[in-house]
């Protein structure tokens, strides 16, 4: 298996044991493939959920600017939401993991079509 390939069963995990999920396979790997070399960076494969400038960049870069979506209290209510759903006490929120949730959210799974 791919380094990649052990990344997507570890967020595949996160989404079953933390949110109570049973992953969609394709689109969790779309979504990973999306994010680029950003998932082998320690710190640019998580998110902090209480850094506002990091929730900024997540609304800013991938709602905004991937998922095509107007700017608006929506969008700050569905990445509280999807923040609440993964755990506040959780501390690595995987940026992949956020991502996918964000994208389901919205139902946008057509952008990685």
């Amino acid at each position: 298996m791919s380094k990649r390939d052990d990344l997507i069963t570890k967020y595949a995990a996160d989404i079953k044991d933390k949110i109570g999920e049973t992953p969609d396979m394709d689109f969790l790997t779309k979504v990973t493939i999306g994010c680029g070399p950003s998932i082998y960076n320690k710190d640019a494969s998580t998110v902090s959920g209480g850094d506002q400038a990091e929730l900024d960049t997540v609304k800013n870069n991938f709602l905004i600017k991937k998922l095509g979506l107007s700017d608006g209290p929506k969008l700050d209510e569905a990445i509280s939401s999807v923040m609440e759903k993964y755990g506040k006490s959780n501390r690595s929120k995987y940026r992949a993991v956020v991502y996918y949730l964000l994208a389901k959210h919205f139902k946008k799974e057509s952008v990685y079509k």
